[in-house]
Parts: C-alpha cells; structure tokens; sequence
C-alpha cells in the first residue's frame, strides 16, 4: 500500500485577521509532572489562542509518582457551565483529554451543544502500552470510547483505539494496511479525522503516526524515536496539533508539526535532571509554536 506524501488534508479553522481563537481546554491539572492543562494553557496561549480551561480534575502529580492526590471535579461542573452562560462565553473549540469520571463526558457534550460550530478535538488520554491508567475504571472507558465517536480530529494511540474499537491492543508493530484498517474502524464509529499514533515496528529507530479522515487522504508522518517513555508527550503532541490547527494550518501541516516538536521536546528532556519523572521539557520550544502565526 502507499502513503500519500502529499496529501488531500483539510484545513479544520479559518484563521481570520487578528481574531483570537478560544478553546475551552477540558483536562485535569497538575501540580507536579508536566501534562494535561499545564501543557496545553502555555502551548495554545503561544499559538495566539484564549485558553478557557474546565478542569476535569486536580492531581497533586502525575500518576507514576507515589502517593499522588486527586480530587474529582465533577461535582462543580454543572455550575461552572452554568455561570458561562450567563456570561455569553464564545468557543471555537472544545479539545478534551484526561476525565475523571464518566458523567464529564456528559459535561462535554454539553459544551458541544453550547458551541455547535467548535471544533471538537477528543483525545482520548485512557491508556497505553496495552495498560489503562489507574484511575480508568471500565465504565469511563466505554464513557471515553462513546465520546470518540463526536470528534471532528481523534487523537488515539493503539492501545485507546483498541479500547474505542473493543479490540484486544497487540503491540505497536502494526503494518500500513492494518493502520488503515483501523483508522477507517474509527472514522466508522464516527469519528471526522482521526491520528493514530505511536506505531513502531521492530528493528526501525522512527516513531510513526498515520492520519486519515472522512475527507483527507492517508498518510503517514514519522519522527526518530528517542528511547525514554515520558508522560507529558501526548499532551504535547495534541496541543501542538490543535495550535497549528488553530493557526490556519492544514492536518498534514500540523501532523509534521506536532511530531516534529515533540521529538524535540523529549530530546531537551533528556538534559534536565530526574527527567522521567519530571515530564516532558517544550519551554524552550516555545518559541516555534508562536512561529506558527507568522
């Protein structure tokens, strides 16, 4: 099978003049362990964009620290909804990650019916590496595979896709057709365009991720795969994504893009001291986001 080097990828946000997109960012925030809001606030802001940030939960850390602390949200998101309305609150899209309990996916199709014309970024952010997160309980995975199916870009790695698609995960050495095969099962269940990332195959040193879409062709953008696992990345790359989405960029621009930055963002990691626990290092990247306005 081939990949189209240059393909038919739409453009998902007209960025007009000096107007300022709005992202109503639902994620958790973390205290310590860079990810989820304090990736996505400092990614997007850079990218000309007003982060409204709904928090899903708080974590005292990420959750390969021991002893982390989480406290649930869920129970003030009806309000906090309720006071933007009365606010008149304008969003250009809604981008969710990490939930805490499966009514949030209820709190997100609300926000979706709040802002009808947002664009809806869903990822997934559930598992990886064939092993759900420990706060994931079966009913918020299917909560979580349900709102796949709404998401006009899906951001899944292959252990969230096997999860949405009710398919056991075997590894990330999958071929191009079975990639395909599995983009088009989500694109099925309803999903617009969808990135599935983290495809390694053995003997390569390349990270791949393959891109495909109701209306875009598919293709494959990869990147030299850097041998540490840090959390944060997926965070990263979805920001990334969505600001260069945001930015007036097609997908196959932002796809580069946000693979490309993050490579780079795990290689600046690797400097700072108690890297693997600390999360991924952008700061200094920082700049190229913002890059992306010129």
């Amino acid at each position: 099978m081939s990949i189209a080097q240059s393909p038919n990828a739409p453009v998902l946000f007209q960025r007009e003049g000096d107007y300022i997109p709005r992202v109503a960012a639902v994620h958790d925030l973390c205290g310590y362990g860079k990810c989820s809001l304090g990736v996505a606030i400092p990614v997007l802001s850079a990218a000309g964009a007003d982060v409204c940030p709904v928090p899903t939960g708080i974590f005292s850390s990420h959750t390969a620290f021991p002893g982390w602390y989480m406290h649930d949200t869920t129970s003030i998101l009806q309000d906090y909804l309720d006071a933007w309305r009365k606010i008149d609150v304008q969003i250009d899209a809604v981008y969710s990650g990490f939930l805490g309990a499966p009514e949030q996916v209820d709190i997100i199709r609300e926000i979706y019916d709040m802002f009808p014309q947002a664009l809806r970024v869903v990822d997934p952010v559930m598992a990886d590496h064939g092993k759900v997160y420990p706060t994931y309980t079966p009913e918020l995975c299917d909560a979580m595979a349900a709102l796949a199916s709404d998401a006009d870009v899906l951001t899944p790695n292959l252990t969230e896709a096997a999860i949405i698609l009710g398919e056991q995960w075997h590894g990330t050495n999958i071929s191009d057709d079975e990639a395909r095969r599995i983009i088009d099962a989500l694109i099925g269940k309803g999903a617009k365009n969808v990135v599935l990332k983290g495809i390694q195959r053995d003997g390569e040193d390349q990270i791949r991720n393959f891109v495909g879409g109701v209306d875009c062709d598919l293709f494959e953008v990869h990147n030299t795969f850097v041998p540490y696992m840090l959390h944060g990345t997926g965070d990263l790359y979805c920001s990334c994504l969505l600001a260069a989405l945001l930015a007036g960029k097609d997908l196959y621009e932002a796809a580069w893009f946000a693979g490309g930055l993050t490579a780079d963002a795990i290689v600046v990691s690797t400097k700072q001291p108690s890297f693997q626990d600390r999360g991924v290092s952008f700061e200094p990247l920082i700049g190229r986001v913002a890059a992306l306005l010129q």
